[in-house]
């Protein structure tokens, strides 16, 4: 037992020896602060937003119909209270295929704008690596505690900007 704590000790400072300038980065963080992000984010409101108001009107219409339901019980007859709602399963049914078909849409766009970011983003942190001279960069939300100044994901945001 006490061999194999001095053999991970070892170990343990020989890594920290070895690897003299360190760096954390958020890779998720640093594509979406971007601008190219923040463009990307307008294309696809502006992209959608024909989209999104049938669906505000769906959604409006399926609350009304609920509404005058709720205010019909008791006045109205059977029949016209299961048209009502035959109306409403079918506004509802709308709204949810048409807000289904729109989110796998938006995301299949945002697959292809990570697929289109990452050699950038990839090029990037390659260059700050070689710059700067970092012996290893760590996923940020893979650590447990990093001191904040060896975050480079501002560093990263920054170079990305400037591509």
């Amino acid at each position: 037992m006490f061999r194999s704590l001095m053999i991970i000790a070892g170990l343990m400072f020989s890594l920290n020896a070895m690897a003299e300038k360190m760096g954390t980065l958020s890779v998720q963080q640093a594509l979406l602060t971007s601008k190219a992000a923040e463009a990307f984010r307008d294309q696809l409101k502006s992209e959608f937003s024909g989209d999104q108001k049938q669906l505000m009107d769906l959604e409006a219409q399926a609350k009304k119909i609920q509404e005058n339901i709720k205010k019909g019980q008791g006045t109205q007859s059977k029949e016209v209270q299961d048209q009502q709602r035959v109306q409403f399963q079918k506004a509802y049914g709308e709204y949810q295929r048409l807000a289904k078909e729109l989110q796998q849409k938006q995301r299949q766009r945002e697959e292809i704008f990570l697929k289109e970011m990452r050699p950038k983003l990839d090029k990037v942190i390659r260059g700050l690596i070689d710059s700067e001279g970092y012996d290893i960069v760590v996923n940020k939300e893979a650590t447990i505690f990093a001191k904040p100044g060896l975050d480079i994901t501002a560093k990263v945001v920054e170079l990305l900007n400037k591509q």
